[in-house]
């Protein structure tokens, strides 16, 4: 692969790019039981996509159901859903709107977001390596720790769930429009 630089610059490289839900992940851990045991969980329903603008203009949108939150209990998965945390019923999506984004070196770029949860909407910087995949796709592998009070999401019951939880995606996208 060409470097990232000449990737973006690349008038082929233009148009616009959709999420392939079939190879890609989006996941959330955070630390419970005051620390010693990390919660993990995955997120089974999103999709997105973004446009490549020539020159090195990068935007796009990731859309996440709340709801789709699994963590392999029932129980915990359903009071996650509810109104102590997400309140997917009221807020059924957490959105990733990507607003540009710097080449940093390698296969490394910086993605200028802005997260919302909760109808709370925050910016964030997401690192990504980017790869491509073998059949002309590209894949993203970032994460971010966000403080969940910062979007609202409370439901600490006396110190069982940390304030910080790491979102992550290995997010392939393809091109559509080729």
């Amino acid at each position: 692969m060409a470097s990232l630089s000449e990737f973006f610059s690349d008038p082929s490289s233009a148009g616009t790019w959709t999420v392939d839900t079939g190879q890609s992940t989006i996941g959330v851990k955070a630390k419970s039981m005051w620390g010693l045991l990390p919660v993990k969980g995955r997120f089974t329903e999103f999709s997105g996509g973004g446009q490549i603008t020539a020159p090195q203009t990068v935007s796009g949108q990731l859309d996440i159901k709340t709801a789709s939150l699994k963590t392999g209990i029932r129980k915990r998965d359903e009071h996650l859903h509810s109104g102590d945390f997400f309140e997917a019923e009221k807020f059924p999506d957490i959105s990733v709107v990507v607003t540009g984004a710097d080449v940093v070196e390698g296969d490394a770029i910086n993605l200028k977001a802005d997260l919302t949860i909760r109808g709370t909407t925050k910016p964030v910087d997401l690192r990504a390596k980017v790869t491509p995949v073998g059949d002309g796709g590209m894949r993203l592998t970032t994460e971010a720790t966000v403080n969940r009070q910062d979007f609202g999401v409370d439901g600490n019951m006396m110190g069982m769930i940390g304030d910080d939880a790491t979102i992550a995606g290995d997010v392939v996208f393809r091109r559509t429009d080729a």
